[in-house]
């Protein structure tokens, strides 16, 4: 049976990285992508499930030190009064509150809890993903609706946690999780760039930030 072609790059010489919790992980060579197989992904009512359990809140101290990981070096490169969007705010968005409390505008969606899909003839200073781009079914979709939402010289600032280079996949927490099926390495960030022509930066295992130098 031939191997799934990958979902980010569409390479189709991917091969099986392993299988853990009656799941196959594929590996992508050209993007270092890897993803479930997608015959294995949850239906979308399992999916919000799942999320429906998430108890986030911006009242949570905690979450708000979470999110600040991002927040904090993103805002640092903003313009004053900028319009962004936190897309796959989940079932309880604070990100967005955090920005619009220093002084920006913004917009959230998310396919389950906030579908407004309004943001879509808009234009963004900023777009953020947090704990949400390992979620993409789709992320050769998701990223170019993304990146063509974002103005020339717009930032998109991304929170996931990229594969470890030297702990064993089978151990790393992360896959523990069955909504995510996109896992992503530095090989693939850079990917990205450099099919974008962005600047990319990674700050830390989970801070990445991609900047659209050209329309």
């Amino acid at each position: 049976m031939a191997q799934p072609c990958c979902t980010l790059c569409g390479n189709h010489d991917t091969s099986l990285k392993c299988e853990i919790y009656s799941y196959s992980y594929m590996e992508c060579p050209e993007c270092g992508l890897i993803f479930v197989d997608p015959s294995q992904r949850l239906a979308p009512d399992e999916e919000k499930k799942r999320y429906d359990y998430h108890e986030n809140s911006p009242d949570d101290p905690g979450y708000r030190a979470f999110l600040s990981q991002l927040f904090e070096p993103l805002n640092s490169r903003l313009p004053a009064g900028t319009f962004g969007l936190d897309y796959g705010s989940g079932p309880g968005p604070t990100l967005h509150i955090m920005f619009e409390e220093a002084g920006h505008r913004m917009m959230i969606y998310d396919p389950f809890y906030a579908k407004d899909e309004t943001v879509f003839d808009q234009s963004f200073d900023f777009i953020t993903i947090t704990e949400t781009a390992e979620h993409f079914y789709d992320p050769a979709d998701e990223f170019k609706k993304l990146w063509s939402l974002l103005k020339p010289g717009g930032y998109l600032g991304i929170m996931t946690l990229l594969v470890p280079e030297k702990r064993p996949f089978k151990e790393w927490h992360y896959i523990k999780d069955d909504t995510h099926v996109s896992l992503y390495s530095t090989k693939t960030f850079q990917w990205l760039a450099d099919g974008y022509e962005a600047e990319l930066e990674i700050l830390g295992e989970r801070v990445i930030i991609l900047r659209k130098v050209k329309n």
